[in-house]
C-alpha cells in the first residue's frame, strides 16, 4: 500500500512536501467561480506555479507538477483545463488561450530528453484539444487550434511481433508548429512532424509527414492541395474561425 501511494504521488508534483503544498493551494482557491476567483488565483497559484504578470485561470483547472507550468502575461486558462507538466514542464505564452475541456499532458517518467510543451504568444488551443508532449511539441506564435485537435509527439514501438506492443518501447521525435499556422478541428498531428508557417490543416485530417510553409493540407493521410503563395485564395472565402 505505501508503494502504491508513494508511486501516485510521484507522478503527481516532485515532492511529497510540493504535492501537499500545490494540493492545498488548488484546494483553497481552485473552486472559487467569477471573477472574485480569477482574482484569487491571479496571485495565490504564484505560490506554486511561474506566472509572468496577470494570468487568468478559470475554476475546475487541474493542474499537476506546478512547479513546471510557466504562464505569460494575459495567458488564459478556461473551464476543466488539465496541465500535467512533470519534469520538462509546459509553458504558454502571453495573452494565449487553453479553452474548456483540453488536455495538456508531458507525463515523461522515461527521462526523454526533449520532453515538454511550449506555447508561444497569442495562440490559441481549442476547447478538448489533447496535447501529448512525450517527444516535445512546440508552438509559435499566432497559432490556432481548432475544438478536439489531437497533437501525439509520440509513438509506440511494434515490430516484435512476439511481445505485446505495450512492452516494446516507445519513440519519440517532437512535433513542431510555426507560426501564424492554422489547424482544423478533429485533425491529428502524430509524431516527427513539422507544420509550417502560415500553413493550414483541414478538419479532420490525419497529419503524417511534414507540412511546407503556406501550404493547405487535407485527408487521411494529409496531401498537399494549395500553395497559398501561388494559389491564394479569394478574401470572401476565407474561412473565420
Amino acid at each position: 500500500m505505501a508503494s502504491q501511494l508513494n508511486l501516485y504521488i510521484s507522478r503527481q508534483a516532485s515532492s511529497v512536501g510540493r504535492y501537499l503544498w500545490e494540493q492545498l493551494v488548488q484546494w483553497a482557491c481552485g473552486w472559487m467561480p467569477g471573477i472574485a476567483g480569477i482574482g484569487l488565483r491571479a496571485f495565490a497559484y504564484r505560490l506554486i506555479m511561474h506566472m509572468d504578470g496577470i494570468a487568468a485561470i478559470e475554476d475546475g483547472v487541474r493542474i499537476r507538477f506546478a512547479d513546471n507550468v510557466a504562464l505569460g502575461r494575459g495567458a488564459y486558462l478556461d473551464h476543466g483545463v488539465y496541465l500535467h507538466a512533470c519534469p520538462g514542464g509546459i509553458s504558454i505564452g502571453a495573452e494565449s488561450y487553453v479553452m474548456k475541456n483540453a488536455i495538456l499532458h508531458v507525463y515523461n517518467f522515461r527521462d526523454l530528453p526533449h520532453a515538454g510543451i511550449r506555447i508561444g504568444a497569442r495562440s490559441l488551443i481549442g476547447e478538448a484539444c489533447i496535447l501529448r508532449g512525450q517527444g516535445g511539441i512546440t508552438i509559435g506564435d499566432d497559432v490556432f487550434l481548432a475544438p478536439m485537435v489531437q497533437m501525439l509527439a509520440v509513438n509506440h514501438i511494434y515490430h516484435d511481433t512476439a511481445r505485446p506492443i505495450s512492452l516494446q518501447g516507445i519513440t519519440c521525435q517532437g512535433i513542431t508548429v510555426a507560426d501564424g499556422a492554422w489547424i482544423g478541428g478533429g485533425a491529428i498531428i502524430l509524431d516527427g512532424v513539422r507544420i509550417g508557417r502560415n500553413a493550414g490543416v483541414g478538419a479532420g485530417a490525419v497529419v503524417t509527414r511534414d507540412v511546407p510553409d503556406y501550404c493547405v493540407v487535407i485527408g487521411n493521410p494529409a496531401r498537399v492541395v494549395r500553395d497559398l503563395r501561388s494559389q491564394p485564395v479569394a478574401p470572401a472565402n476565407v474561412p473565420v474561425y
